[in-house]
């Protein structure tokens, strides 16, 4: 599984990281999360609103911060 986050490292996409890490933590998943800030490639992924939440190359969430919960249900 690769998790990425989608962002500058703004307040909200710093947030959306840290709620992805936890997520990961409460379903026992050791999966390295990887931050991309490079717009280049940010918009490769046909992404305009950032943040944006990755899962296995797949944009699942753009332009919003989603809950840990939300993010477990994504994950499972």
């Amino acid at each position: 599984m690769k998790i990425k986050i989608l962002g500058s490292g703004c307040p909200n996409c710093n947030r959306l990281e840290k709620n992805s890490i936890e997520a990961l933590k409460e379903l026992g998943k050791s999966v390295e999360v990887e931050h991309i800030r490079d717009y280049g490639e940010i918009m490769s992924y046909g992404v305009m609103r950032t943040p944006a939440l990755v899962i296995n190359e797949k944009v699942v969430i753009a332009g919003r911060v989603a809950k840990k919960d939300e993010i477990k249900d994504l994950l499972k």
